[in-house]
């Protein structure tokens, strides 16, 4: 395609459908993600490379390959659609009474009291908001975000970094035992698997099943298992029962209150660990609103979670605790 001069200017629509056709690596997703006829986003494709006078996608490969001239164009448009959307964010819900549009995402650890808190809260102080409360696992929130289908989330942080996303961290959540109320055998026994009581795990496909068997690695303990879920009421319940032990955290150990007079609590043996709990949302998100969910959302675990566990379970002030904002 041979470059020409156009006096039209770009179209905004043109370089955002081609962002996420170079995600997406197909015009049909675009079309779903954005829902647009397939028609309609070739046409902005075709019309964004006749205005630049080169090809910037290999139409005839499938999935859709960047040409060398489209990766170099989608390299420096990135930062610069970024700033639109930031600008276009912080201008429209610089009073955050004005926003009109908020996605929210968070794990179900929070869903019985801190996120219908948070969600009140809101309602109140952005009346004409129109807003989308989505629960899910954590890398499932983390996708959406990355995906656009999400401005903020509540999630467990992975080991890895997200560049891509703005991080607030929340909450240190460290990992403890939770053993049957008669159990009598000493916590490294249990740990080392010197016992017959079965450890009874997170699933796999988890965050924090992920972080507990890394723990479980540095320090050369293999574990067998009879049973594997990704609920923590089940995990919860068939400990009570007497049916194995688990590894969970305060924050999942206080969602499960029904149990509690049939277990017991404890640390986890040896050095301790713990996973953090984040605010993340996408890097175009208007400050204002971050800082009233974020200072919404440590009010709320303080007094919901944190101070409560601290009544009735000492040993966890200084453990179980908010993160430091700065």
């Amino acid at each position: 395609m041979a470059p020409h001069f156009n006096r039209k200017g770009l179209n905004l629509k043109w370089l955002e459908l081609f962002q996420i056709c170079a995600r997406k690596g197909s015009v049909q997703a675009t079309a779903q993600e954005t829902g647009l006829s397939i028609s309609t986003v070739s046409y902005h494709l075709k019309s964004l490379e006749e205005h630049l006078g080169v090809n910037l996608l290999d139409h005839a490969r499938r999935p859709v390959v960047l040409t060398p001239k489209g990766q170099a164009f989608l390299a420096n448009i990135d930062d610069a659609l970024l700033a639109i959307r930031k600008a276009q964010t912080e201008a429209t819900a610089g009073d955050v009474a004005e926003a009109r549009h908020l996605r929210i995402g968070s794990i179900e650890d929070l869903d019985s009291d801190i996120v219908p808190e948070l969600a009140s809260h809101l309602s109140s102080r952005m009346p004409g908001c129109d807003f989308l409360y989505h629960t899910a696992t954590s890398h499932e929130v983390i996708e959406m975000l990355r995906n656009r289908q999400l401005d903020m989330g509540i999630t467990t942080s992975p080991p890895e970094r997200h560049r891509d996303l703005q991080e607030r961290p929340l909450l240190r959540d460290p990992f403890v035992l939770v053993l049957p109320r008669d159990t009598d055998q000493s916590l490294p026994d249990i740990v080392g698997g010197s016992n017959k009581l079965p450890f009874l795990r997170f699933s796999s496909d988890l965050i924090i099943a992920r972080q507990i068997e890394a723990q479980l690695r540095r320090l050369g303990i293999a574990l067998a298992h009879q049973f594997a879920c990704n609920n923590n009421q089940t995990l919860m319940g068939m400990v009570a029962s007497g049916a194995g032990w688990t590894i969970t955290t305060p924050l999942l150990f206080s969602r499960a209150q029904r149990f509690h007079q049939q277990v017991q609590l404890h640390p986890f043996p040896g050095k301790s660990f713990a996973r953090r709990l984040s605010l993340l949302a996408t890097q175009d998100s208007a400050e204002t609103v971050l800082d009233l969910i974020d200072e919404r959302l440590r009010a709320s675990l303080e007094a919901h979670v944190i101070m409560p566990s601290h009544k009735a379970t000492p040993w966890l002030v200084g453990q179980f605790t908010l993160i430091d904002p700065d």
